[in-house]
């Protein structure tokens, strides 16, 4: 599904979105097995994920232009061509991948029950870690946004400081506890954290508290997303601000954070006002969330514009 305009004067931005894909194998379940316990689940899937390339497929889907970077299995690795392919219909540009010999691509076994909650193990070869990416020349071009997750911190944070330099919004997913000397805290432009992550970062118990603390350490906006409790951020006047979640059924939450920052990226990078990107994205998550399927259930524009334009939920306050 090519989602690219076809029209070169209504082009849409091309954001880069750095970070690890993973084969994510899914088992829907009817309760999460306790321990040394057997589960019998109702259905299984294989396909592609990860933070970056979950938010790549969301922004290709809203219409916007992605390329992905990150380490990825060698050519030996057979989930090298599965990625490579579900990228390709998406309409997805992989070359900047790097391809790590001798290294299988993250793998993550994903539980979700009936509540559409997700229960998830991952593996990561410490070795991909030690990746380089390729020059800023190359992955910078013709980009006007860019997306990355901060377990990548250790070969993304000069990306994302030469970005800062050419004046490209750096938008970086905080599901990962960071340290408060973290070189990505003076690289982004925007930052949006789990509340997991956040209140590990800051050592505190709430979300305001730990707002306050982060932004003494950063220029960037920040934010934090809690699923069906809505996102809350800082204004520029650091004032506590708070939008509420999409009422919704749902069925699948796996991948919905990921939808949230792809969109939120593409909107940042589409010139949208801050509360018009933070609302784009918020709708964005919830449609994701009443579809089965990871972030290959991820909504497509015109269905993110109707929901905007017919519901009057979700506004800040």
């Amino acid at each position: 599904m090519m989602n690219a305009l076809n029209d070169p004067h209504q082009r849409k931005p091309r954001i880069l979105c750095i970070g690890m894909p993973v084969r994510d194998l899914i088992y829907q379940v009817q309760d999460v097995p306790k321990r040394g316990s057997k589960e019998h689940a109702s259905s299984f899937t294989e396909i592609a994920g990860g933070n970056a390339l979950n938010s790549g497929i969301t922004i290709s889907r809203l219409g916007g232009r992605v390329l992905l970077s990150g380490p990825i299995g060698g050519a030996q690795d057979s989930a090298n061509t599965i990625i490579r392919q579900q990228m390709a219909t998406e309409g997805i540009d992989t070359s900047g991948f790097i391809k790590v010999d001798g290294v299988i691509t993250p793998i993550s076994g994903i539980m979700i029950d009936p509540s559409g909650e997700r229960t998830i193990v991952t593996y990561r070869d410490p070795k991909l870690w030690t990746v380089k990416l390729p020059a800023p020349d190359q992955l910078l071009q013709d980009v006007q946004g860019v997306m990355v997750e901060n377990r990548c911190a250790e070969f993304i944070t000069d990306i994302c400081a030469e970005a800062q330099r050419r004046g490209i919004p750096v938008v970086v997913d905080a599901d990962l506890t960071m340290s408060l000397r973290e070189g990505l805290l003076s690289v982004a432009s925007h930052i949006i954290f789990s509340a997991e992550a956040l209140h590990a970062t800051a050592d505190q118990s709430d979300d305001l508290s730990s707002l306050r603390k982060i932004a003494e350490l950063t220029p960037a906006f920040l934010a934090v997303t809690s699923g069906a409790k809505g996102v809350r951020w800082l204004d520029d006047n650091g004032e506590p601000r708070h939008m509420p979640a999409f009422p919704v059924h749902t069925v699948d939450t796996l991948g919905a954070g990921d939808a949230f920052h792809g969109a939120f990226a593409l909107g940042i990078a589409e010139g949208q006002r801050l509360e018009q990107a933070l609302r784009f994205a918020s709708a964005t998550a919830a449609l994701k969330c009443t579809r089965f399927g990871g972030a290959f259930a991820s909504p497509q524009r015109v269905d993110v514009d109707a929901l905007l334009a017919s519901s009057p939920a979700a506004q800040p306050v």
